[in-house]
């Protein structure tokens, strides 16, 4: 993976990081992103993946699609939402190996039915001290970053509205530092869910729908910068005129702060944008983001943050 970039999120003083696409620094790295061996076990119910990966994709991810067998039922993503949180509960990050911070490790995901889920995952923890997985070799140290996750779908009503809803549990190995602050380990728990609560909106678009979600999480860390994060959004799909493919979004997050590195006690985010299918697989997708509180620091103003973003899918 080739990325260039720049500290947005410094920039605008966000802690939760109001864009997904930038992580930590250098925002210029080129990098091994995914290498691995996958191995099913039993065939779609259990399988195996060892080697260079992104659990986030496994753990704590809102945004993937809801699928039934009934494609009429299915959430395409269940939010457009650009900030990280979205991907990686923000009561998690700056442990959590993910984009663009890989971990090297294995995970297991076992689907004994269609409707229930269980993922277990171990990968090398440096990145809980800091270290740039991404751009660095696999260190195993004694530092160990362990997850699991569960979680069911379900529908609804007479409309068969889908659903689904998903708790986790982390824990992270070794001896944490942060502002002269030292912990020997750490762990939390996370939850999210969302729900289709209309269908059938736009007499133009037949699969037009609404769906929100929801998403909790926290921790007993001394050294992360989010100790407890809520967010709730709501998402539109197909409500525009003939326009089937595309989508708009809202959502607010409030993360409370680790004392110990921001004197702001939290930082609220309000984001919402317009996802518009231009061609083919192509997309063009503005979005507002509104931070009254940048928990960087007590002293930043509210701030205002514009993004256009082109997404081509190949």
């Amino acid at each position: 993976m080739q990325f260039n970039g720049a500290d947005t999120n410094a920039q605008a003083g966000s802690v939760a990081a109001y864009n997904g696409i930038v992580g930590a620094p250098p925002f210029q790295r080129t990098e091994l992103l995914e290498a691995w061996f996958l191995q099913e076990i039993v065939k779609d119910v259990l399988k195996v993946r060892i080697g260079r990966t992104a659990p986030s994709y496994d753990f704590g991810n809102i945004g993937r699609p809801v699928t039934f067998d009934d494609d009429r039922q299915n959430i395409p993503a269940v939010s457009g939402l650009l900030w990280t949180p979205l991907f990686l509960n923000a009561s998690i990050i700056g442990a959590m190996p993910g984009y663009y911070n890989p971990g090297n490790g294995v995970t297991v995901n076992f689907t004994p039915s269609k409707s229930f889920y269980v993922n277990l995952g171990a990968y090398d923890g440096n990145r809980a001290r800091g270290v740039q997985t991404g751009i660095s070799l696999p260190q195993f140290n004694g530092y160990v970053f362990a997850i699991g996750e569960m979680g069911v779908n379900w529908t609804l009503g007479d409309g068969h509205h889908p659903g689904q809803f998903s708790i986790g549990l982390w824990r992270q190995t070794g001896l944490l530092t942060a502002n002269g602050v030292s912990q020997d380990g750490t762990g939390g728990f996370y939850l999210f869910g969302s729900q289709r609560v209309a269908f059938d909106l736009n007499r133009s678009v037949s699969k037009s729908s609404i769906s929100v979600f929801y998403q909790l999480g926290a921790n007993d860390s001394q050294t992360l910068p989010i100790t407890q994060f809520y967010s709730a959004g709501v998402t539109g799909f197909g409500l525009v005129g003939r326009r089937e493919r595309d989508s708009m979004g809202f959502g607010a997050a409030l993360s409370r702060l680790n004392p110990v590195l921001f004197a702001r006690p939290s930082e609220l985010m309000f984001q919402a944008y317009y996802q518009a299918h231009l061609f083919a697989a192509v997309f063009l997708q503005p979005t507002v983001t509104v931070i009254p509180t940048p928990g960087a620091s007590p002293d930043l103003p509210c701030t205002v943050a514009t993004t256009l973003r082109l997404t081509v899918l190949f």
